[in-house]
Order: C-alpha cells, then structure tokens, then sequence
C-alpha cells in the first residue's frame, strides 16, 4: 500500500462448522462414466484470468433463465462468469437445499435438463459470460426414494454409480472438528459420505466434470470441500480434460479446526469467509475507517489475494445471520460497493430471493419471470452494486490511491488514476472536497446513473479539475464512484 496506517486486525471469531440451513442438508458430488488421468496435482488456477473476475451467483435460478439474463444484464454490466447451482438429478423437494442431495450424474434437476443447460452455456458465452457450476462431490443424500429425473436410490445405493463399499466406513455424523479423520470422513448432517480416496470414486466424479466441461462450463464452485481431503480434490482435477480450469472451492475457516483453508490453496481459489464475517462487524458494530487494509494483512482466515474468493453473502450465510444480507438495506448495498472497489480477491456478488422460512424453495420453482417480481431479489442488477462490476473491470491492476476517512465511517479512496469513490455510511450527509488521480474532466456518479454508450450520463455527474479534485455532497448511507470509463 502507498500509504502508512496502523494496521487494523479484526477479532479472532470463531466458526467451528459449516452451517446449513434446516432439516437436511448439502450434498453430492459429480459423475458420469470417465476414465484416466494422472494421480499427480495440476498446476492452480486460481483467481478468474483477465480484467472481468466478477462471478454473479445466480442462487437457484433455472437454466433458462440464466440465459436471459446473461444477455440482459450480466454481459452488459462487465460480469465476468455466472455461477449456477448444482446441475445434477437430486432428491425430490421444493426446499433449497434438496439440490445438494445428488441421486445421480445426469443434467436432471428441478433448474432444468441437459438441452437447457447446454443452451445457456452457449447464450452466456455469447454475451461474453463465463459459467461455474456448483459441483456436490463430498456425499449423496440422507435417505431413500426417487430422485427427479427419476432415478431410485437409497442412502448408500446409487444404480450406475455407487454402492455401499464406495463410501466412507463411518456412518456416524460429524462431531469434532479438531479431528481431521472426523471431519473428512464422517457423515455431514447424515449424509451418505463419498470415499473420495477411492480411484473408482475420483474417476467417476471427474467423468461428471468433465461431462460438464464437453457442455462448455469453465469452472467449478466444490461444495464442502472441506470435507474431502485436499490430496483427493487434488487427484479428482488431475483426471479433468483441462485440469487447470477454474476451480474454486468451500473451505470455512474455524480457529482451532484440524482443517485449514491454506491447505486448498494450491489447488484453486478458496471462499474466504473470515472476510465475509469481519464485514458484517465493520459495517454494522465498529469503523469503516479500519478497512485501510481488509485483506491478507488482517490474519487468521485470510488467503493471498491471487487465492480469495470474497463475498459480502451467500446463501447459506444470508440465513444463518453469520453476515450481511439484503434486509440490511444500504448497509448491505455499501458493503457490496466496498468489495467491488477494493483490490482484494475476486468477488461474488450473490444474488438470490426473499425469504422468511430459512428452507424455502425459489419462488417460481426456479423460474424468474422479471427482477424484482415474485420476491427475487437480484441483487446483481441493482445500480448501485451492477454499475461496481464495470468500475472494477475500469481499475483492475491498480493500487489503492489517496485513502481518506474521516475517523469513523464514511471513506473514500482511488484506484491509481482510473477510479474513484467515497462511501458514507454515517448517519447524515457529507460536503468535502476530494482529492483524486484521476485525469480533469468530467465523470459519470456510476452510483446514481448508468454511463451512455458514446459518452454521456443517465444522472449525476461530477467534474474533476486539472489538480485532481472535485467536491460532493455524499448523502447518508450513500456512495460516489466515478472511473475512466465513464467519461
């Protein structure tokens, strides 16, 4: 950093556990029928290549849908990839989280079939999107039944897939975190738990993957990860037609805990929840003033920025209070703004829908008919966090510049000399003159209007003079951000 202050490090907190939410939980893995590959690890490839490493997670959003809104809104906006969750045939159930119960490999969920998918990996591609699936690859389901592709299956039979010896020997929960063997291959929440460390098992999770990766998907989101030893994802990626795609994966960091985030790294990116957590106490209990230096420098929980996959929310964590959500208003709105601008990691923005019961299905059964009907939410459309995408496409690679706070929560800081912006978060309004590296001219707010093709803005705009300022009235709960393009 080019500049000097006392180095703020958040208090330790303590996860001791995934947590999701309701009855039963989280699931599966991926597979089909592959063979081969080497047992050695593959190279990481970690944050998503190039200027746009914004990911939109699409939570629960059918197929379908998804193309649309590549077109509509993601490619427009500058976002870089579209996370979809899990594609695989699941448990039957309106709940959220029957799609991480896997019952099979075939593309046959409530979100859509195997012709949808592929059809919106090639709409989203079209408008310069990405696509990460969410893959369940540590365990299957709880119990027995029909899955919805209608596949029959019970906890530890999986017809053309697994059966009883294919699973871990400990059919017990997992209760102790401080014990690695405990935590990698026991049941979470019942769930009949993978032997990962199986050829049989890796090979036939990689043909999954790899199934995917023929249908055009560019990287993977693995759920619960940190249920699987980091040597069995490792060997899993190695058997991938291109084992260095983008890999990114669920490790939560618990103080004390046998398993480690760290310990993941050299196999792909790593959800940095620790950042997650601390954002909820700046923005809601302490200083927006501390955030001089979020990132690797706070410690504990924290990864190498080029491994950090940061996030304000998602799913799980928008239900268990852990962090921020949307019923936090513009204090979740503003902590979005601050992920987007700050150089640390690549963010994911979530974006999912209302809710009151914590297990609630998406409205529709998946289907969005328009934003913001129907009580979804899309988050990632919103101006004031939508127009942060292209802000940070504008500034990537530079240094944060001409940090200024006022002690307590309104902050402001540059990008180099491609961005600007200013967050208050104080209780009334803010007058100051700012100084910038930006070049003089005249800036669209991208907060409170969307930049015109050609030049020209839908809002306010502000003027930056030859010595770099301008002067704003920044109202509360409220931001300003301007960057070259948007002149």
């Amino acid at each position: 950093m080019p500049f000097a202050f006392a180095v703020h490090r958040p208090r330790t907190r303590t996860r001791t556990r995934r947590s999701r939410a309701a009855s039963a939980l989280v699931a599966a893995l991926a597979a089909a029928c592959l063979g081969g590959g080497l047992a050695t690890a593959p190279g990481a490839a970690a944050t998503p290549p190039g200027a746009k490493d914004v990911t939109a997670a699409l939570f629960q959003w059918r197929f379908d849908s998804i193309a649309r809104e590549c077109t509509q809104t993601l490619g427009p906006k500058g976002y870089g990839y579209v996370q979809t969750s899990p594609p695989q045939e699941t448990i039957q159930g309106t709940q959220w989280w029957t799609s991480y119960q896997p019952v099979s490999y075939a593309v046959a969920g409530r979100l859509g079939d195997e012709a949808a998918f592929r059809a919106m990996v090639a709409t989203c591609h079209g408008a310069g999107v990405k696509v990460i699936a969410d893959a369940v690859i540590n365990h299957m389901t709880s119990g027995s039944g029909t899955g919805t592709g209608g596949t029959r299956y019970s906890k530890y039979t999986y017809p053309g897939y697994y059966q009883d010896w294919d699973f871990h020997s400990c059919r017990g929960n997992i209760s102790d975190y401080r014990d690695r063997d405990n935590v990698q291959n026991c049941e979470l929440v019942g769930l009949a738990d993978l032997n990962t460390g199986s050829d049989y098992v890796r090979t036939t999770i990689a043909a999954y993957l790899n199934k995917l990766i023929s249908y055009g998907v560019d990287g993977f989101r693995i759920d619960a990860a940190k249920h699987i030893a980091a040597a069995d994802l490792a060997a899993i990626k190695a058997k991938l037609s291109n084992p260095n795609i983008f890999w990114a994966q669920e490790v939560i960091y618990g103080a004390g805990e046998a398993v480690q985030p760290t310990e993941y790294t050299g196999i792909g990116d790593v959800d940095v929840f620790q950042g997650a957590y601390d954002l909820k106490r700046i923005f809601t209990t302490e200083k927006l003033a501390y955030l001089s230096n979020w990132g690797t420098a706070w410690g504990a929980g924290y990864l190498s920025g080029d491994r950090a996959r940061t996030f304000v929310d998602n799913w799980d964590t928008e239900r268990n209070g852990s962090t921020l959500n949307h019923k936090y208003g513009n204090t979740y709105t503003l902590a979005n703004v601050y992920l987007l601008a700050w150089p640390y990691g690549s963010p994911t923005v979530h974006s999912g829908y209302e809710f009151g019961d914590n297990d609630a299905g998406p409205p529709n059964g998946g289907t969005v008919n328009a934003c913001y009907q129907d009580g979804w939410k899309c988050q990632h459309g919103w101006r004031q966090i939508a127009n942060m995408v292209g802000f940070r496409n504008a500034v990537a690679g530079t240094p944060v510049t001409n940090w200024w706070s006022n002690g307590n929560n309104a902050i402001a800081f540059g990008r180099g000399d491609r961005g600007y912006v200013v967050i208050n978060h104080e209780g009334g309004a803010i007058t100051r003159t700012f100084q910038t590296s930006l070049p003089a001219g005249t800036y669209c707010d991208v907060q409170h209007g969307d930049p015109v093709a050609g030049g020209g803005c839908t809002g306010t705009t502000h003027t930056v003079g030859a010595d770099g300022t301008f002067t704003a009235t920044v109202g509360a709960g409220d931001a300003v951000a301007l960057h070259v393009g948007a002149r």
